[in-house]
């Protein structure tokens, strides 16, 4: 009878264990789902995701990043989006689904960082759900870089975690496909979006030094390492490169992946303004920072899981904060880099406030405070877009705008976005009445980046007579006073308003040819 019997428990066993193995995950990716759900409403939550959008749509359509649609960022943006559309179709669900993704991926990651160090599966646990919650601010809520190249990042800091704790705990070296995995994940970050350098080189100290303050790794082995590190990191863009080389569109590539972005970083903000941007995400974030504080104060110097785990916080911190800084500007989604590290120390000063508690309600009060964070966070995220009520309570202006002009606009007519958001480009199907589609790269402050005669450019676009030009009144002081008055005559000699659809800092006019 006991023969029979052992093949239905072997069988349990095995699925237990596969049900303990996606437990994890899919409890992320649930909470991912829940908490960013009102992103899955509203058109426009960030004018970026509009721009990797339209570029993703024309390299479906086989007109690739940077040639047909430029920008001033790599193209491991777009490449995400058009895989993300052609599985799950061309729409503005596709793009915040795969933000969810996304974040339940670099949620997982984060609690493999965690359990990396021997911490608990609670504490690994509740920190991937406190990043899931946080993810919602500072414009985290749209599909922007930040939260594309969150995964592989955190997935690269993990294992260089496990990397360190083999060679401190087990006296084992590092093992060379450890490093081709991290390698990799650290070079498609890249692909995506060059800032997180200083994250990568933390990634293999963890990995490397260690073992060599051990002696279980040689200078020269060590070396040959990073050499072949830094060659993985390089290679998902050296990839992209030939792939535009043998196209012969080489040159458009390493402008707008190299040479753009250095133009960009000459217009640093003052510190007066730095300070002010970096003030207003610190309280955005408070109640996480106050929270890292008590873990930083209470665990920095101990021993076992929870010192390492606080001290790889700590130092993964200090290597996002270059990462957010290097830029020059200081916009909120750059602090969506802080959100790993400072999810781990805020997830350690839950416990050790917990800890204040006597042992039987000590996990009932860390999962309390864990709630109340995550609650906290959502709940402001959830308010201001609930009170503005897009979507919900109010048009969407943005789908008007493209309902109005799908109306009347035949196939392979353009339109022109002068200043409001060029996900309207994709929405309508419209033709692009030129490569350059970003409003602040073509009429607004940024036009220094694109390194052609904008003003030239606007005046060509105009002389074409676009089917409809798409003017936002509410952003139109913000416009380069050169690029506005081209716009204007034009639109007073040739065009006639046709309609205005309302919006919150003013109207949108919809102007067409007499």
């Amino acid at each position: 009878m006991t023969v029979p019997s052992s093949r239905p428990r072997a069988l349990l066993t095995r699925a237990d264990t596969v049900m303990g193995v996606l437990a994890i995950p899919l409890a992320m990716l649930l909470a991912s789902l829940l908490l960013r759900a009102l992103g899955f409403i509203i058109a426009v939550i960030d004018t970026d995701e509009g721009l990797y959008l339209v570029q993703a749509q024309a390299w479906l359509r086989g007109d690739w990043p940077l040639v047909a649609v430029w920008d001033m960022h790599p193209i491991g943006a777009p490449a995400m989006y058009a895989l993300a559309m052609w599985i799950f179709g061309e729409s503005i669900a596709t793009i915040r689904l795969l933000g969810s993704l996304c974040v339940a991926a670099a949620a997982w990651a984060l609690y493999g960082a965690v359990r990396a160090t021997g911490a608990p599966r609670g504490i690994g646990l509740a920190t991937g759900l406190v990043y899931v919650a946080h993810s919602l601010r500072m414009g985290g809520l749209a599909t922007n870089t930040e939260i594309l190249f969150a995964p592989m990042v955190v997935s690269a800091m993990a294992l260089g975690a496990l990397g360190a704790v083999e060679a401190l705990r087990r006296s084992w070296a590092p093992r060379w496909y450890v490093l081709i995995a991290m390698g990799m994940a650290m070079g498609c970050a890249l692909a995506v979006k060059p800032v997180m350098v200083a994250e990568g080189c933390l990634a293999f100290a963890l990995l490397v030094f260690p073992a060599l303050w051990r002696g279980l790794l040689s200078w020269r082995r060590a070396l040959a390492m990073a050499a072949a590190y830094a060659g993985f990191c390089a290679l998902p863009t050296a990839y992209f490169a030939l792939l535009y080389f043998v196209r012969g569109d080489l040159g458009a590539f390493l402008d707008g992946t190299f040479l753009a972005p250095l133009r960009y970083s000459h217009g640093r903000m003052g510190l007066v303004d730095s300070f002010h941007q970096i003030l207003v995400e610190f309280l955005t974030l408070l109640w996480p920072f106050l929270l890292a504080g008590l873990a930083l104060a209470t665990g920095l110097t101990r021993s076992g899981p929870r010192g390492m785990l606080t001290r790889i916080g700590l130092l993964w911190f200090l290597a996002g904060s270059i990462g957010v800084a290097s830029p020059g500007f200081f916009y909120p989604h750059y602090f969506l880099i802080w959100l790993p590290p400072l999810s781990i120390l805020a997830t350690l000063g839950c416990w050790r406030l917990a800890r204040l508690l006597p042992p039987a309600g000590r996990a009932f009060g860390f999962s309390l405070l864990v709630a109340v964070v995550m609650i906290g966070s959502w709940r402001a995220d959830a308010t201001a877009r609930i009170e503005r009520g897009i979507g919900i309570f109010a048009p969407d202006p943005v789908r008007e705008v493209t309902r109005i002009i799908r109306a009347s606009l035949r196939p392979g007519e353009t339109i022109f976005i002068a200043n409001y958001h060029p996900v309207i480009y994709a929405l309508t199907d419209a033709r692009l009445p030129t490569r350059f589609i970003f409003p602040a790269q073509l009429t607004g402050e940024f036009t220094q980046v694109a390194d052609i005669d904008t003003d030239a450019e606007v005046a060509r676009i105009m002389a074409t007579r676009p089917r409809f030009v798409v003017v936002d009144r509410g952003w139109w002081p913000r416009m380069r006073e050169s690029a506005a008055a081209i716009i204007t005559e034009v639109l007073q000699s040739d065009y006639t308003l046709v309609a205005e659809v309302d919006e919150d800092r003013g109207p949108i006019e919809l102007w067409a040819p007499k």
